[in-house]
């Protein structure tokens, strides 16, 4: 089992080089961003002044019994009260709209890098990491815009704001308002730094839980047969416990750190009231001013509060970031250099000298010299773990080689525009993916250049018309999720349409017919021999039987070519190729 346990690493308040690739993003809609700002900067100023409209109707009209001056200021007052409301509707609707377009295009430009990526980087990532990658750490950005940079500047700016006021209308009594704020910046600062740690305990705990669940629910099958329900059953429940007790950690630290806030809160306003009472009682402050004092010290501690919280959601979306633009920096995908495009290809394939590892020099194919020509079958044979595969993969650019050459057609492959050198290759493996969708999907894999006739076509050709015809909406039928509704056969059967149906110049069978019965597989030989027609052909066979008609067979052994010839000529040797047929014809016999 692989989970993601990265740990979430707190850095600088703002990472500044992380900030300003994510500002690339916003660019193309830089103007609403703008516009965000400013709704910013308005709510910053809005905001206090609602205070000082009281102010100035209860000390310059209530006190002076102005009935109809009372009522303009009253009408003022609603007026800024509905404004201010539209505006917080707009930033609230805005900030959430950048968010969400900005997300939808990194995670659209986060798959599009990743389908360029090599098959090498899938062998040794997790699929759960890459899923959180996708989902959690993308949708985390959202609130890097909705709660977190543009609602601390906004936070911030109303501080001063309010703190300039303040100081404006009566230095002394704001002054006396401001003794309890060390206290709650120290509080906050506490809560702060142990909320950060929970957060980074949760991440982690959902990264662990998605990699736990997308590698058990796959292998389900796997659980059951070795009945291994209840230890899986233990371990997760061990999971989902410290994924709930991060969860409780934070809610913890919420519970303890709100009070403590009101109560220092209660406490300024306290202080407010008993010394701007005395200030009234003694004729040297107006109860409006009091009033007003005691509603800036709402308005002043509400944003002091929510920072903390608010600097947490910044700083864990620059950690979500930062991951995911080291994904999309990372350039571990095969280079799409090549110019050469073209409509067809004769199918000549060279091996020159090839030496190829995936990891190190650790090595899986070792001098391999191989030539087949247009029209020829050739057949890998060797015991698991020759490299068999390995060549098929190369020929496909699905690995790149450490030394050598392959060529088709005189030119290496890397000349081809990637695109054009695998249009001409059909390829069926033994293990078979088919999507979630319809038969005609996982056919022609939504390329609408490809007809219902051409599948149909495709599909008689390799003996797969009738059981398809059969099934309820014939191409329309839904296989569910990696073709759980269908045989291995049928399966294998819909594999060889699929790659048909390209009319592909060059066949690559890994092991085709491994995984069908036997009646299946004299149905798909005769398949076999009308699609290798005209074509050239490359079969990996553990079943010497299907391959005797091959213009050549290669032995290999430990990533060398042992022997090579036809299935006669290598028998007559007594080698490797003779000794493997003489253990399957002993096989068959017992």
């Amino acid at each position: 089992m692989s989970l993601d346990k990265e740990n979430v690493k707190s850095g600088e308040i703002i990472d500044t080089k992380v900030l300003s690739k994510l500002y690339q993003f916003v660019q193309p809609y830089k103007g609403k961003f703008y516009f965000l700002i400013f709704l910013t900067l308005a709510l910053a100023i809005l905001a206090p002044t609602r205070p000082l409209f009281i102010q100035i109707a209860i000390d310059d009209y209530v006190a002076m019994g102005d009935q109809p001056g009372l009522l303009r200021i009253i009408y003022l007052l609603i007026g800024l009260m509905i404004l201010q409301s539209i505006v917080q509707f707009a930033h609230t609707y805005l900030s959430g709209w950048i968010g969400q377009v900005i997300i939808r295009d990194i995670r659209i430009k986060l798959y599009r890098h990743l389908l360029k990526m090599r098959l090498k980087f899938f062998d040794n990532t997790p699929i759960g990491r890459l899923v959180t990658r996708n989902i959690s750490d993308i949708e985390t950005l959202a609130d890097v815009f909705s709660e977190g940079l543009a609602a601390i500047i906004g936070d911030l700016l109303q501080l001063v704001t309010i703190l300039a006021v303040m100081f404006y209308i009566d230095w002394k009594l704001t002054l006396v308002s401001l003794c309890t704020l060390p206290l709650l910046i120290i509080s906050t600062y506490v809560f702060k730094e142990k909320i950060k740690v929970a957060f980074n305990d949760v991440r982690n705990a959902v990264s662990n839980l998605n990699s736990f669940l997308q590698e058990h629910i796959t292998g389900m099958n796997i659980v059951q047969i070795f009945n291994r329900e209840q230890r899986e059953y233990q371990k997760f429940e061990d999971i989902n416990r410290e994924h709930r007790r991060a969860h409780l950690k934070s809610v913890l630290y919420y519970s303890v750190y709100f009070p403590v806030a009101e109560i220092i809160q209660a406490i300024g306003i306290g202080l407010v009231v008993w010394y701007g009472a005395t200030g009234v009682f003694n004729m040297e402050l107006k109860v409006g001013v009091l009033i007003s004092f005691i509603m800036y010290l709402q308005l002043f501690f509400r944003p002091i509060r929510m920072i903390a919280d608010r600097y947490n959601t910044l700083q864990l979306g620059v950690v979500s970031s930062s991951r995911i633009f080291k994904l999309l920096d990372n350039e571990e995908h095969i280079p799409n250099n090549g110019t050469l495009t073209t409509e067809e290809i004769r199918g000549d394939i060279s091996l020159k000298n090839v030496w190829f590892a995936y990891n190190d020099e650790e090595w899986v194919l070792k001098n391999i010299n191989i030539e087949v020509k247009h029209g020829e079958t050739i057949a890998l044979v060797g015991a698991t773990g020759a490299g068999k595969s390995s060549i098929i993969n190369l020929i496909s650019r699905f690995y790149e080689i450490n030394k050598g050459s392959i060529e088709v057609d005189g030119q290496n492959i890397q000349n081809f525009e990637l695109n054009t050198l695998r249009k001409h290759i059909g390829v069926v493996l033994q293990d078979v993916f088919l999507f979630s969708d319809t038969i005609f999907y996982n056919i022609t894999l939504g390329n609408p250049d490809i007809t219902r006739e051409q599948v149909l076509y495709a599909a008689d050709l390799v003996g797969a018309r009738r059981f398809i015809e059969r099934l309820p909406g014939g191409l329309d039928y839904n296989v569910m999720e990696r073709g759980a509704t269908l045989s291995v056969g049928q399966r294998q059967l819909i594999s060889f349409v699929r790659a048909m149906v390209y009319n592909p110049q060059i066949i690559i069978l890994d092991e085709a017919t491994s995984s069908v019965d036997t009646e299946t597989e004299v149905l798909i030989q005769s398949a076999i021999e009308k699609m290798m027609k005209g074509r050239t052909s490359i079969i990996i066979a553990h079943r010497l039987s299907t391959i005797i008609k091959a213009d050549k067979i290669i032995v290999l052994h430990q990533g060398e070519v042992k022997e090579m010839g036809t299935h006669e000529s290598l028998l007559s040797q007594g080698g490797y190729y003779a000794n493997l047929h003489q253990m399957q014809l002993k096989s068959m016999v017992s």
